[in-house]
């Protein structure tokens, strides 16, 4: 019993280790062949990423942006371990952060408070949104694919209303930038001061703070248990007594909860207002980085830093003379290529774990046979 349990968890780590190394070689001999097609030198290419993408101000600029990154991918994260596909992550971040500007923007209480009410609010919004397509789908069986896609339309066009002068908005002193009212400079949070290297966001803390949160909720509560028995099988989970439809809403909420802290290190780190420049389509990043991550909390914060890796350095790429579509295809070509090398990985596994099962089952029927032959 020893020796089997010693084979397979030494066959569980060789598979643990083969997805992401052949997703690796994969990645790099397309991206190879890519840059290669275009008739560029991909080794000069790759030599630029990583001289350039180790640099100090690059490190800082890569954190930075991995962390409303990670932040996006924890959040659809959630939806997947429940096997909801909430894209609607865009529109729940970019609503909660233009409410969350507007609330910030009129407040008159110390910045020890503000803060917290601004960020609450940001995460109220967020859930209140996604919560619409939760309800619609537990009560009308609507998809929350095509629920949130909607959502993402009627969030943009709320915004695009709101943000008129007049309204909630207002031009700035050239009259080019429409943009809710500035928060006041007590709601600033501080940035941590690197140096040459630059200024790196104080909220990385934050998406510390949720990677945790989501590591432990999901691995060590019963209701984080409850939420992966849902997402394996609605069936077990209902004869288990778990009501399917309300977890099925409140992963939605809190999916939509997290999404609303997307926006908080523009918002009170970098901008402090909301205008037409906000980052937009950070959500359909973090499918990407969910995916590459295997939503796991560990997996997701790589792909959040390979994913601001990717796109600093491929943007210094295109001044030495390579085509600017190149970071698309690169980032495209690597979710493929992990996807695909995990499920490769995970087929081979199942298939050697019915061969383990097959053969320690004939070797149990074998043994009265031999029994009587001796006898």
């Amino acid at each position: 019993m020893n020796k089997l349990t010693s084979r397979i968890d030494k066959e569980r780590l060789f598979l643990g280790i083969a997805a992401p190394l052949l997703a690796i070689v994969a990645a790099l001999l397309v991206t190879t062949l890519v840059i290669l097609a275009t008739g560029k030198n991909p080794g000069a290419a790759f030599s630029d990423m990583a001289t350039y993408g180790f640099a100090s101000d690059s490190q800082v600029y890569i954190l930075n942006k991995a962390t409303t990154y990670y932040l996006a991918g924890v959040a659809v994260a959630i939806g997947f371990r429940m096997n909801l596909f909430n894209i609607g992550v865009d529109g729940q971040y970019r609503l909660a952060a233009f409410v969350a500007a507007a609330v910030g923007g009129v407040l008159t209480v110390p910045g020890w408070l503000a803060v917290p009410v601004i960020i609450l609010c940001a995460m109220g919004t967020g859930a209140l949104w996604a919560a619409i397509a939760g309800v619609l789908k537990v009560t009308r069986g609507v998809s929350e694919v095509i629920a949130t896609i909607m959502l993402n339309s009627i969030a943009t066009a709320i915004i695009g209303y709101l943000l008129q002068p007049g309204k909630l908005g207002q031009l700035d002193d050239g009259g080019t930038l429409v943009s809710t009212k500035p928060l006041p400079s007590s709601s600033f949070l501080p940035n941590i001061d690197t140096g040459p290297a630059g200024v790196l966001d104080s909220l990385i803390v934050l998406a510390v703070v949720v990677g945790v949160a989501y590591w432990f909720i999901l691995g060590r509560t019963r209701f984080g248990y409850d939420l992966r028995t849902v997402g394996q099988s609605e069936s077990a989970a209902a004869a288990s007594g778990v009501s399917v439809k309300k977890m099925i809403a409140t992963s939605m909420i809190i999916s939509g909860a997290v999404a609303g802290l997307i926006g908080m290190p523009t918002l009170l780190n970098e901008g402090h207002q909301y205008d037409n420049s906000f980052p937009a389509g950070i959500g359909f990043t973090g499918i990407a980085i969910a995916l590459l991550g295997r939503n796991n909390p560990v997996g997701i914060a790589l792909g959040a830093l390979l994913w601001g890796f990717l796109e600093r350095t491929t943007n210094h790429l295109e001044f030495q003379g390579y085509d600017k579509e190149i970071l698309g295809v690169i980032q495209g070509v690597i979710v493929l290529c992990v996807v695909i090398a995990y499920e490769v990985v995970r087929r081979y596994g199942l298939k050697r774990q019915q061969q383990r099962v097959g053969a320690e089952l004939a070797a149990q029927a074998a043994k009265p046979t031999e029994m009587q032959e001796v006898a």
